[in-house]
This record gives structure tokens, sequence and C-alpha cells, in this order.
């Protein structure tokens, strides 16, 4: 399929390129570090070769979430998006720009994403989960109330906000001691991001602002199809689940949040998802440069599903839910 639009696609710059390190055996480190600096080159030749005609390019993880001084998770930001800016200049129909946010701060966070999308065009946001803050050994999420105010503004600016895995800190990891390859994107990735993605659906928050519109990738990190036991569970008995929220869990996934295919090319898990969430909110994504984007794409092109969620999938969803025809010129 031609036109694709890929939305989990990463980069890095100097500050932040050692993050990535740890992903990849010391062999493979030169060829990842290659990939997450270049864009202008391999990156588009990859996208030509495999029908990909836009781009929305993001900061690696965890980066800016990972640094617990918030005036230098502002700087980080601040510098990778100004860069990330030179770089769809040069390329304008085929990037766009979902902006890093020092998360520390929601007033900084709030700012920088004005700025990102009313001076950057930008078209949304990209944040590596929990953020660390001096002084609190604990990650910070989302759902308190201190960040409701942010989340007034991505419903202001009406742009959606992509909630991207990282690990758990080495303090809330002790289930993975001797396993340690359960970290990362073989299962810790996922754990972490479907705990924080329940969190914000059971806090209220989608009763206060409910047009937010919020994507997690990998084909949903596990959650639609654990949707049903999360609202049904123990049904029989007098007390059921408790939070602010007003609806029940599966409203709200289904309402507020979009899935990727990012780095999950399995045509069974894909069918699922499009059962439980529908094809109207299902994104075409690779996960570059963690996967190959060959991986990706020709295992889409060919999944045996209707050519009309395959066009909604690779490519009109995306156009519509980030107005890339306003954004990507």
């Amino acid at each position: 399929m031609h036109g694709k639009v890929a939305l989990e696609e990463h980069f890095a710059i100097d500050e932040t390129l050692q993050d990535s390190a740890g992903f990849s055996p010391e062999a493979d480190w030169p060829e990842l570090k290659a990939r997450l600096l270049d864009i202008q080159d391999r990156r588009l030749r990859e996208m030509d070769s495999h029908g990909i005609e836009v781009m929305l390019l993001s900061l690696n993880a965890p980066a800016v979430q990972a640094i617990p001084d918030q005036n230098k998770a502002s700087e980080i930001s601040r510098r990778a998006n100004d860069f990330l800016a030179e770089q769809i200049q040069r390329q304008p129909k085929r990037f766009g720009g979902l902006a890093a946010l020092p998360m520390q701060s929601p007033d900084l966070a709030a700012r920088e994403l004005e700025r990102c999308v009313g001076e950057l065009g930008f078209c949304g946001a990209l944040v590596n989960g929990f953020s660390q803050i001096g002084g609190n050994e604990s990650g910070i999420y989302y759902d308190l109330n201190a960040y409701w105010p942010f989340w007034a503004e991505v419903e202001r600016l009406d742009v959606p906000f992509y909630l991207h895995p990282r690990n758990p800190l080495p303090k809330d990891a002790a289930i993975y001691e001797g396993h340690r390859w359960l970290m990362g994107p073989t299962w810790a990735f996922g754990q972490e991001t479907a705990v924080h993605a329940l969190r914000l659906m059971g806090s209220g928050l989608f009763d206060a602002y409910p047009r937010l519109n919020i994507i997690i990738g990998h084909m949903g990190e596990g959650l639609p199809y654990s949707m049903w036991r999360i609202d049904n569970h123990n049904k029989w008995m007098r007390e059921q689940n408790r939070y602010p929220a007003k609806r029940m869990i599966a409203d709200y996934f289904r309402e507020n949040f979009y899935i990727t295919t990012s780095g999950n090319f399995r045509t069974q898990t894909l069918i699922d998802a499009m059962l439980e969430i529908g094809a109207d909110r299902i994104l075409f994504s690779t996960d570059w440069p963690f996967e190959n984007i060959d991986h990706a794409s020709d295992w889409f092109d060919a999944a045996p599903i209707a050519e009309g969620d395959r066009h909604k999938i690779g490519r009109d969803n995306a156009r519509a839910l980030f107005k890339l025809d306003q954004t990507v010129k």
C-alpha cells in the first residue's frame, strides 16, 4: 500500500543518544546509533521503498522523562524540538513532528506544547511514560490532579498525545530480577504503559476533558484483550471497581484512545484489536529504528483485511487525527 503514514518513529540528538544504548546488544549499537541519528538519508530511502508517504518523528526514550531537574528537562525538550523543526523544514511533505515535553512541570510542558504547535507547526506530542522529578524517588504519573491544567491545554490545542513506553525504575522492577530479558519491549514496556493508561481512564480525566485523544503503541500494550475482564470480573459481588471515573473503562478506551501497529506485526493480534476497538481507532506505525520498516510494511500490506480497513489504518485515520492536510504540506 502506498501513501502510508507512520507515527511512532524515533530519532535522537547527541544529548539523548546514549539513552538508547541499552536497548541493543553491544555489537548492534553502531547500527542502531546510525539509524537514530539519520533523518534525511536512509530513513527517506526506507520510506520510499515501502510506501510510507509521511513520518511523524519523535525523540527517543526515556530522554526528557529521565531528567529529574525540570529546568534541564525543559532545555533538552526545547533543543530537541527546535532540531526536529529544522529537519522537518528540509522535507515538509514527508515529515511531521511530535513534541518532546518536560512533564516534570505541567506548566512548562503546556507552554512547550503550545510553542511546538503554534510556532513550530507540530501536530501533537509524544511523551515517554512517567517522569522523574528531583527529590521524588518514584515516577510521576499524569493522572494526578496537578496535571489536569496541562490536559486542558492539550484539549484546547486539539492535538493527540502519544503515551510511549519506558522501563520501570530499578526500585520498582524487583519482579524482573533474574529475568532481565523481560525488561523493555519484551514485556515491561507494555505493562508499564498499560497501567499508566488505565490510571488515566480511571481518574475521571476523560469526564473532565472528553475530547482528549491518547495514542498507545504496540497494538495497544495488551489492553484491547483485557477490557472485558477489567470491567466485568466478579460480577456477582456487590461492590465492583471503585474509581473516580463515571463510566466503564472500556468506554474511555474506545472513545479516547487510539492504538498503533508499531513493533507488533501479527495478523491475529490486529484482527483482535479491530474487533475490540474498531478499524477507525488503529493507526499504522513501524517503531523505526528499533524495528525494521520492511518488516512492518510488508506484513501490513499483505495482511488479510478489507482494503477499506487497510486504507483507514494505513493512512486515513492518521491524516484525519493529526490534521495532516493542514500541518504537513
